[in-house]
C-alpha cells in the first residue's frame, strides 16, 4: 500500500500534551518520522515538543476542535493521523473522513460505541485506499492478539471469554477529560456480550472472575461493554463473546449500584457535569498495583477442545504509546491494507510483541 495520494509523508499527533500523545511522539520522534502535533495551545505543544526530542523548528498546527482539525487534515493532506484526544464516538468518524482518500487513522479507543463506530467506515476506507486502525493500545491488542494467536489455523470457535488486567502507574496531575469521558461511557453503557452472535445487553460487573496470573499475582476482573469485546468477537467469530476488565468494581456492593448509576449519568446534563467535575480530579502519582499487565483469552470448540492464553506487558500506558507508535510506523511506512481495523486484524496478532508484549500459551 502506497498511501494513495497524499501530498506529504508528516504524521500528525492530536493531543500530543497529553500523556498518551507525549509517549507517541518520543517514540516517533526516535524513529526519524516527520511528526507535527496538533492541538489547541501551541505554547503546551511546543514545550511537549521539545520533551519528546523533536527539533526546535518543529511543526505545530492550532486547531481547538475535531471539525478544525479535520479541516487542516483536508487541507494539509498528512500521511497518518494519530488521535489522541479522545471521545472517541465523537472525534473518530471526524478525523478518519478526513483522512481519506489515501492518508491513514490510528486511534486507542476502548469503548463499543468508538470501536464499532469506526469499523463501520470499513468499505469506505477501502474504496478510499485509506488504513483506520482503532483500539491501538492495550485496550483490545492486548486480548485481540491473544485470541488471534489461539485461533490460527483452527476452525470457528464457539465460546470465547476475554479478561483485560492492566497495571499503570498514576502520573501526578489531574485525571483529564478523555479518561473522565471514557468512565462515563462505561457506565452508561452498562454491559455487553454477544448472544449467538448479537451483541446484546448485560449487567455492567457480572461475570466476576478471580484470576491467577502466570507470575503468581492475582486479580479480580468483571464484565463490561469494551473494545476488547467486539475485537474477540470479529477475529474469532464465534457466537458467544464475553470480556471483563479489572478497572470495573467487583466489590458485591459497588457492582449493586453500578446500574443506578448508569441511568443517572444517562441523563445529558448530569453526565456533562459528571465528566467535567470527574476531569478535574486531582490524581497523586502512584506506583503501577502489578508488575505487569496481562491480556487473557479462554477459546473453546464445539467439540470441547478448549484453549487458554496470555499477554505480558509491563505499564498498560507504555504499552498502548508503543503499540500506537508501531501502528503508526507501519502505516507511514506503507504496510496495512485498506479497510477499517482493530490492531492485530489490520496488522497481525504479532503487532503485540513488537510492542513489548509477550505470549503466554498454552
Amino acid at each position: 500500500m502506497t498511501g494513495g495520494s497524499r501530498a506529504n509523508d508528516e504524521v500528525w499527533i492530536i493531543g500530543a500534551t497529553g500523556h498518551i500523545g507525549r509517549g507517541v511522539t518520543a517514540r516517533l520522534a526516535a524513529r526519524g518520522l516527520a511528526v507535527a502535533l496538533v492541538g489547541r495551545s501551541r505554547e503546551r505543544m511546543v514545550a511537549a515538543g521539545a520533551e519528546a526530542g523533536l527539533p526546535g523548528d518543529a511543526k505545530v498546527v492550532v486547531a481547538d476542535s475535531a471539525e478544525r482539525i479535520a479541516d487542516e487534515i483536508v487541507r494539509q493532506r498528512p500521511r497518518v493521523v494519530v488521535n489522541t484526544m479522545g471521545a472517541f464516538t465523537a472525534t473518530a468518524p471526524v478525523l478518519a473522513r478526513a483522512c481519506m482518500p489515501g492518508g491513514h487513522y490510528v486511534d486507542q479507543a476502548n469503548d463499543v460505541a468508538a470501536v464499532e463506530g469506526l469499523l463501520a467506515l470499513h468499505d469506505e476506507a477501502v474504496r478510499a485506499g485509506s488504513t483506520l486502525v482503532t483500539g491501538a493500545g492495550f485496550g483490545v491488542l492486548a486480548t485481540e492478539a491473544v485470541v488471534a494467536k489461539l485461533c490460527d489455523g483452527r476452525p470457528t470457535p464457539h465460546r470465547v471469554r476475554v479478561d483485560a488486567v492492566g497495571s499503570v502507574a498514576v502520573e501526578a496531575g489531574v485525571l483529564g477529560a478523555a479518561f473522565a469521558t471514557g468512565i462515563v461511557d462505561m457506565l452508561t453503557t452498562g454491559g455487553r456480550r454477544y448472544d449467538d452472535g448479537r451483541l446484546v445487553p448485560s449487567r455492567l460487573g457480572a461475570d466476576v472472575r478471580r484470576l491467577a496470573l502466570p507470575d503468581g499475582e492475582s486479580a479480580r476482573s468483571a464484565g463490561a461493554a469494551s473494545g476488547d469485546l467486539v475485537a474477540a468477537h470479529a477475529v474469532s467469530g464465534a457466537p458467544f463473546v464475553t470480556a471483563t476488565s479489572a478497572l470495573v468494581p467487583a466489590a458485591p456492593l459497588v457492582r449493586a449500584l453500578l446500574p443506578a448509576l448508569g441511568r443517572l449519568l444517562s441523563v445529558p446534563a448530569l453526565r456533562r457535569l459528571a465528566v467535567e467535575r470527574l476531569g478535574r480530579v486531582p490524581m497523586t502519582a502512584a506506583p503501577r498495583p502489578r508488575r505487569h499487565s496481562w491480556g487473557h483469552a479462554v477459546v473453546e470448540w464445539g467439540d470441547g477442545t478448549r484453549r487458554e492464553g496470555w499477554l505480558r506487558a509491563g505499564d498498560g500506558m507504555d504499552f498502548t504509546a508503543d503499540v500506537t507508535a508501531a501502528v503508526t510506523e507501519l502505516l507511514a511506512r506503507g504496510a496495512g491494507r485498506p479497510g477499517a481495523w482493530t490492531p492485530a486484524a489490520a496488522l497481525g496478532p504479532d503487532l503485540a510483541t513488537a510492542a513489548g508484549g509477550a505470549f503466554v500459551l498454552d
